[in-house]
């Protein structure tokens, strides 16, 4: 019988979780302070929103063949900068220089998608009364600026799923960004304006934590998005319901792979490697927990192993590199304890448990069995290079343990089997679930999830619509006086 996960007490996903600290490039693979950048004075804190509030004012009269083409100008100047922008990604927060340029593909590819179907999702949508003559439309407006806070782990896409759909709709975006990677917010912001986003449209804030409130607060604002820790997301989603403005919340995930069955158990071992190690394992729908029937559970462990194996730390900027440091020294602390808390409780290391003799914030890829509840691992995000395995009976037990989690995000359910796959998906408590496929992201399809992962929907036709006015405008006839009789 599995046990029910406590809601965890720290999630590293998100620098701006901590007191404030300085906004700076600190490279996780030298561990050099490169840049440091200032915070905006309090004082300041007004007149940005009110640029951002001017902006909208304008921008959201603006033709929608204009925004789009703001939008599809941004997407081709991601491509042409792409080399300079994986560069910062790299060493702001440690990203291999490949995967870098693959999330700025990605981010190209999102706003591709708005600006070309971002019309087809305005269109109105006619109702047909049902009492009552005449008509009645529904007319998707925008509602003003919007103050999005995102985190390190991809640091374009995550503001980039949000830009690019509420640009197309008419609001303006105020962004603060994560304290260590204000080289690439400041890109960011160039982008926009580059691509030809009038000043207050897209703006970048280096705010102090103890700012953000007055910025949630003010009136101009009318909605939030975050993505991040579930402690910034209760904070955040508390001041929003506090001010009455709308929020859409990306929290933490400990996304379920369940392996039903395997014809091919080294496509099935390579599917969850993958699943686990993009992006150094610093991905919120990673596949942290691997939950395998009791078949085909040695056999996929060893073949876990052998795969964590083949990777070695280096240099995220050559290409030779396997394995890249977590962002921070901080964050490998982190993770490293927990993985630490497991062994002391009685864990079983597969491979990997340590800190590998290598300069720069690395953490070994490290498998992990025999967890049990009262380990932190059990139920807190494994945010690194860690994954823990677990031996379930059957179909069942696999679901139970998978919904126990506080988290639902994403899923994968491994199996060659159609129907037994999809039967099993229909029963896990996750915002998203992916058959025969890790957890992945693309423009068309909606990104979300339920539980303490957050709530509300990014990309697809649904992210249009989250900060939008869905208005109804109901016209009825009016009755023409009845003509005087001629006597």
């Amino acid at each position: 019988m599995t046990v029910t996960q406590k809601p965890p007490t720290e999630h590293p996903k998100t620098a701006s979780d901590a007191a404030a600290r300085p906004y700076a490039t600190v490279n996780p693979f030298t561990g050099q302070t490169e840049q440091e950048f200032p915070f905006l004075d309090t004082a300041e804190v007004d007149g940005v929103v009110g640029r951002a509030h001017a902006a909208y004012q304008e921008w959201r009269r603006r033709p929608l063949a204009e925004r789009t083409a703001v939008v599809a100008r941004a997407a081709e100047l991601l491509d042409e900068r792409a080399d300079e922008y994986a560069g910062l990604i790299t060493r702001e927060m440690g990203k291999r220089h490949a995967e870098a340029v693959g999330e700025l593909k990605l981010c190209s590819l999102i706003l591709k998608y708005y600006a070309d179907n971002g019309a087809d999702f305005l269109e109105p949508t006619h109702i047909q009364p049902m009492f009552g003559k005449g008509e009645a439309v529904v007319e998707t407006e925008p509602i003003g600026v919007l103050f999005a806070i995102e985190p390190w782990n991809y640091p374009f896409y995550q503001v980039v799923r949000v830009a690019g759909p509420n640009l197309v709709l008419g609001n303006t975006i105020v962004l603060k960004h994560s304290e260590n990677v204000p080289q690439c917010a400041q890109a960011i912001e160039r982008l926009f304006a580059d691509a030809g986003a009038p000043a207050g449209v897209f703006t970048n804030v280096f705010l102090r934590i103890e700012d953000v409130e007055q910025v949630v607060a003010d009136l101009r604002v009318q909605g939030v998005t975050l993505t991040g820790s579930e402690r910034a997301g209760s904070s955040v989603g508390a001041l929003a319901g506090k001010h009455l403005k709308k929020s859409v919340l990306e929290l933490g995930g400990s996304d379920p792979f369940i392996v039903l069955d395997a014809e091919d158990m080294g496509a099935t071992v390579k599917a969850a490697t993958a699943g686990r190690m993009q992006n150094t394992g610093q991905a919120c729908t990673a596949s942290k927990r691997l939950i395998v029937t009791e078949e085909l559970y040695e056999p996929f462990v060893e073949g876990l192993k052998q795969a964590f194996g083949t990777f070695a730390p280096g240099d995220p900027a050559d290409p030779q590199t396997s394995l890249a440091p977590l962002s921070s020294e901080r964050a490998a602390k982190d993770l490293h304890a927990q993985i630490q808390d497991a062994i002391d409780k009685g864990a079983t290391v597969v491979t990997g448990g340590g800190r590998p003799d290598h300069a720069g914030a690395f953490v070994e890829p490290t498998i992990l069995t025999d967890v049990t509840p009262e380990m932190r691992a059990y139920s807190e995000e494994l945010f690194g290079p860690a994954a823990v395995v677990y031996k379930v009976k059957d179909a069942d037990e696999a679901v139970e343990l998978a919904n126990s989690s506080v988290y639902g995000l994403g899923a994968t359910v491994m199996s060659g089997d159609p129907d037994r796959a999809a039967a099993v998906a229909e029963r896990l408590e996750a915002g998203m679930v992916w058959i025969n496929q890790p957890t992945a992201s693309f423009p068309d399809l909606p990104f979300g999830g339920i539980k303490r992962s957050g709530y509300g929907r990014e990309l697809s036709e649904l992210g249009m619509f989250e900060f939008a006015n869905r208005r109804l405008v109901r016209t009825v006839p009016v009755k023409k006086a009845d003509k005087p009789q001629a006597g």
